[in-house]
């Protein structure tokens, strides 16, 4: 990687005398015909075996690149590249030098250059994945980066990870639960770990995977295959999982006030209009918070 990054434009198959504020031309079509896609996850889950085996199963038929993010080295961007995935200089490593979510979310400057670079590189380029450093469940990427995320838990992990939450298990646009035939080995419920992830996620897609499960493999390839059809011509919105996962407040008369803060499009959430006299009986306030919902669960 060169010792100095400049920032490139990115490649576009055609002019667009227009777009919006979401980078899309008169017509709908996105400008940029690349999709970026964030994987992210704590240290330890498989995020880059994970990329590695999405560059296995799709060179032949698309052209990829990948930004790793480690801390202090490019450790992940040399596992990748010894694999053989990809030709090496289409992978390409970030040392962010502090915490992994500052350089995915806080300031993507970094990770904004390199993407650049490499798609003015290898331009036309179908895909590029960016990987986080390892990170905890509230890590996730800002849609100024990257246009989708998947977040990646693992059943060696623990099987009650799912079910703890956060905005990554919760919105990112797909959840893998990986290294599935683990599962025999380490005491967990694999089934149920999916249940939970599910559940969690109000209907957004869960993915059990293993790469000794074909099915499993195909049903990754194949939603890459689809959000990346449904970038180009238009039809998919990049989402910010945002840092607030579902939470309640206690009542005083032991009720739990259930709610979630969704993002500015209120997906998978209808709206709770707000009045002064619903902030009094809650207890907290609900100004300048789009999307916001709640609901009473009563306590046994």
């Amino acid at each position: 990687m060169p010792d100095t990054v400049t920032s490139s434009p990115p490649a576009f198959t055609s002019p667009a005398p227009a777009f919006d504020s979401a980078g899309h031309s008169a017509a709908g079509a996105p400008t940029r015909q690349t999709l970026r896609l964030g994987v992210a996850g704590p240290v330890g889950t498989g995020k880059s075996s994970l990329i590695a085996l999405i560059c296995r199963e799709l060179a032949a038929e698309l052209s990829l690149g990948v930004i790793t993010n480690d801390i202090y080295t490019d450790e992940d961007a040399r596992f990748l590249r010894s694999a053989g995935v990809l030709d090496p200089e289409r992978i390409r490593a970030v040392e962010t030098g502090a915490c992994p979510h500052t350089a995915i979310r806080d300031d993507v400057t970094a990770n904004l250059l390199a993407v650049e670079d490499l798609e003015a590189d290898f331009a036309p380029l179908d895909l590029v994945l960016v990987e986080s450093g390892g990170d905890n469940l509230t890590a996730t990427f800002s849609p100024a980066l990257v246009d989708a995320q998947i977040f990646v838990l693992d059943v060696a992990g623990g099987g009650d990870v799912a079910r703890k939450g956060g905005p990554g298990i919760g919105r990112a646009d797909l959840l893998v639960v990986n290294k599935t035939d683990l599962g025999p080995y380490v005491g967990v419920d694999v089934g149920q770990m999916v249940a939970d992830g599910r559940a969690a996620r109000a209907g957004r897609p869960v993915i059990g995977l293993s790469r000794l499960d074909r099915a499993s493999i195909d049903e990754l390839t194949g939603w890459v295959r689809g959000v990346l059809g449904s970038f180009r011509s238009g039809g998919h919105v990049a989402v910010d999982p945002g840092p607030m996962a579902p939470h309640s407040h206690a009542e005083q008369d032991g009720a739990a006030h259930v709610h979630r803060h969704d993002d500015a499009t209120g997906a998978a959430a209808q709206a709770h209009p707000r009045d002064d006299a619903d902030d009094r009986e809650h207890g907290h306030s609900h100004d300048q918070v789009p999307g916001h919902r709640h609901n009473h669960v009563a306590r046994a």
